[in-house]
């Protein structure tokens, strides 16, 4: 199964149904001050990236980059299709998004997810790929609802070519 990855900058009615699904599926996990998905107008602001990956052109996983401050970004809104969980998108998208951030010589991600159980996969993957937990950061108080977790990115020193001046 090949996702395709690309930064989205307008609404599409699939894309906009994928992200109702995803503040749908989370009403569950805690109350409504205690939930920080971003809804669509606001994953389309400046200072936010928004990708979307696809599979024979629909929505399968999405993915963004939100500023804190420079060099500290956000990982926002990271949902996968759960018909098609398991099958290694979601890392897909969150390697996609680390490498983006690390291009543009972001130093460090942070990101607020849930402390519900229904989540426990979410910060097994974020573990997996280096994020450890931290406190909040930003704009986030303590909240019993929300874990945080914190990845410093490697610089990315480029070597100037010797014969290029």
């Amino acid at each position: 199964m090949s996702i395709v990855i690309e930064r989205v900058e307008t609404a599409t009615p699939a894309l906009a149904e994928f992200l109702v699904a995803h503040h749908a599926e989370l009403e569950h996990t805690a109350p409504a001050e205690s939930r920080h998905a971003l809804v669509f107008e606001r994953l389309l602001a400046p200072g936010v990236r928004l990708f979307a990956g696809s599979i024979d052109g629909r929505p399968a996983a999405i993915g963004a980059l939100a500023t804190v401050e420079d060099g500290h970004e956000e990982l926002k809104s990271m949902r996968t299709d759960p018909a098609l969980r398991g099958r290694g998108l979601g890392k897909s998208m969150l390697a996609f998004l680390l490498a983006d951030a690390q291009e543009r010589g972001i130093r460090r991600l942070s990101l607020e997810t849930g402390s519900d159980d229904f989540f426990i996969p979410a910060r097994a993957m974020y573990a997996a790929a280096g994020f450890r937990e931290s406190g909040p950061f930003g704009r986030y108080l303590p909240d019993p609802y929300s874990a945080f977790m914190t990845l410093e990115l490697p610089v990315v020193s480029v070597t100037p070519d010797p014969h290029t001046r």
